[in-house]
């Protein structure tokens, strides 16, 4: 447990992010730039580890055409000289790995990631519509969202899962407490589950900073989702542990970079944040079933606090809303109750 004292608020050591084609260095040889993203969520960011005589290169942005052009402005502005030595991706979200596959091919690079990030990432790519297949229709379906709903969502809804470059067909594992050396650094990895199966985290005790993916961000909730896949599981209980570890684990001066939104100090203030997020997001839900059984469906504006029509939005309101309920089923405060319009819960 750290004894460094807690700030009562966030610190935001940059006021502002890296433009288009820039890369600010947030630590001596460490670079952090950012890449546009065609969604509401607008950007990603990417970090370079000096390594050697190359750079080591963490998430990569999103398959698309605007990514592939910002790539070659920073291969010829800052990263002009410099060859990329390694792609380490942080998980499977299109905006993490998308371009690795082309990067890897392009420059002859090794891929580093989790076995379970790499694999999912894997079989998006090879059966893309799989998704659009039963059993995940009729899951859907069975919380309550409409046939119209269920088919955009289907359709356009996952599209973005599908902006990713075909992975390299060989990948290095990377696993909890394995320490990586990056230049004359020294990384011990980490892992955390909730918002995706087996996030890597980097952490450098010397640097005191972790690179930390999507599991921790300073202004915004990472999307904690239950996947048609696995329609009875629990990642928001996974996320709540993860925050719980990390908090335990890491100081709480460390520099946190995070894969959106800007650097910060401030790790558990944060994280006694994101639970008390959920945990108000619970509260909600359990208020809403006291009143009447409700559908997974009907819970999304109850906890967003409005309706949400457009379909890559509703992959995540009605995901987060799910892991919301079976959490609080695991947790004895709610119950399945029987409903004409498909699977309602109520207060237990």
């Amino acid at each position: 447990m750290s004894t460094h004292a807690m700030p009562p608020t966030l610190e935001f050591p940059w006021a502002q992010p890296p433009k288009t084609g820039e890369a600010v260095e947030v630590r001596p040889g460490i670079f952090w730039a950012r890449l546009a993203l065609p969604f509401r969520l607008d950007h990603v960011n990417i970090y370079l580890v000096e390594d050697g005589a190359g750079l080591a290169l963490i998430d990569t942005g999103i398959d698309d055409a605007a990514s592939r052009a910002a790539w070659e402005v920073l291969l010829q502005g800052p990263l002009a000289g410099r060859r990329l030595s390694r792609i380490i991706a942080t998980h499977f979200h299109p905006d993490h790995i998308g371009l690795a596959g082309w990067l890897c091919e392009r420059f002859d690079l090794e891929l580093a990631m989790s076995q379970t990030e790499y694999l999912i990432a894997l079989n998006i790519r090879l059966d893309p519509q799989g998704l659009r297949s039963e059993p995940y229709r009729g899951f859907y379906r069975s919380h309550g969202l409409g046939d119209e709903a269920t088919e955009i969502l289907l359709g356009h809804g996952l599209n973005y899962l599908r902006m990713v470059s075909t992975p390299p067909r060989t990948f290095l594992r990377l696993n909890a407490e394995d320490r990586i050396a990056i230049g004359g650094r020294e990384f011990e990895v980490m892992t955390g589950a909730g918002h995706s199966p087996e996030q890597v985290m980097l952490y450098s005790a010397a640097d005191n900073l972790i690179l930390s993916g999507d599991q921790i961000l300073a202004k915004i909730s990472p999307n904690v989702s239950v996947e048609a896949m696995e329609p009875d599981g629990d990642p928001l209980g996974l996320y709540l542990r993860s925050l719980d570890k990390l908090s335990r684990a890491l100081p709480e001066d460390i520099l946190v970079l995070p894969g959106h939104n800007l650097p910060f100090v401030g790790l558990s203030t944060r994280a006694d944040e994101l639970i008390a997020h959920h945990e108000a997001r619970c509260m909600a839900i359990l208020e809403a079933c006291k009143v009447a059984p409700q559908t997974v469906a009907d819970l999304v504006p109850v906890i967003f606090g409005r309706p949400i029509d457009d379909p890559h939005q509703l992959v995540f309101a009605f995901g987060e809303a799910l892991a919301h309920v079976n959490a609080m089923i695991r947790g004895g405060r709610l119950r399945v109750a029987d409903a004409a319009k498909g699977l309602a819960l109520e207060a237990a």
